[in-house]
């Protein structure tokens, strides 16, 4: 990896893939080693809720501990990202299919999607990390959109388990760092979707 991630501003907004929580953090975790300055943003929906991979208190000062400040978690609080110029590149890892489906109609009703927005004023890029199970169904069309439009880019995805979830996607999460690079080289890493 380059020196870019030295000083680097990266949002990082986290929504409601439960499961893959542990796996973003870690993701989280390495960006701030590489020199990053990561701003936690979590949906309204991954703040509030706790699940068997772990209660909302304890997620929430996890985050806040990785990235040394508290974690964005209202509209209010995202909305002043764009015009402070607060960051270089907004990453949603886990993005849901939901939020893939705000994105795509420009609906901004929650923290990460008003963080998208005002991020987005300045033209800068959006990584998605998407982690949703009905990905090549409902929201197929959705991420199709997003595929479409100037500024955002995707980290690599696998259908994990063809049979059980023909439907289901989830990001290559370690490829993160390596899809912020090519983000700000203007570049989607290919290929976009792995099988196991």
């Amino acid at each position: 990896m380059s020196d870019i991630f030295k000083g680097l501003r990266i949002g990082f907004a986290m929504t409601g893939s439960f499961c893959t929580f542990d796996r973003c953090f870690r993701q989280a975790e390495e960006l701030v080693r590489m020199g990053a300055e990561i701003i936690p943003i979590m949906s309204e929906t991954a703040s509030e809720l706790s699940t068997r991979f772990g209660g909302n208190v304890e997620n929430i000062a996890r985050f806040s501990k990785i990235c040394g400040r508290e974690v964005i978690m209202s509209i209010t609080d995202a909305e002043p990202i764009g015009p402070h110029n607060l960051t270089d590149i907004m990453v949603i890892a886990p993005c849901t299919s939901n939020t893939t489906a705000k994105l795509a109609n420009g609906i901004t009703d929650n923290c990460v999607t008003m963080a998208v927005k005002s991020h987005l004023r300045g033209g800068k890029p959006v990584l998605l990390a998407i982690a949703s199970n009905d990905s090549l169904l409902g929201s197929a069309k959705n991420i199709g959109e997003l595929f479409n439009r100037k500024n955002y880019y995707f980290v690599p995805m696998l259908q994990d388990d063809i049979e059980k979830k023909p439907a289901s996607l989830v990001a290559q999460f370690e490829m993160i760092p390596q899809a912020i690079e090519a983000a700000f080289k203007g570049i989607q890493l290919r290929p976009i979707i792995y099988n196991k």
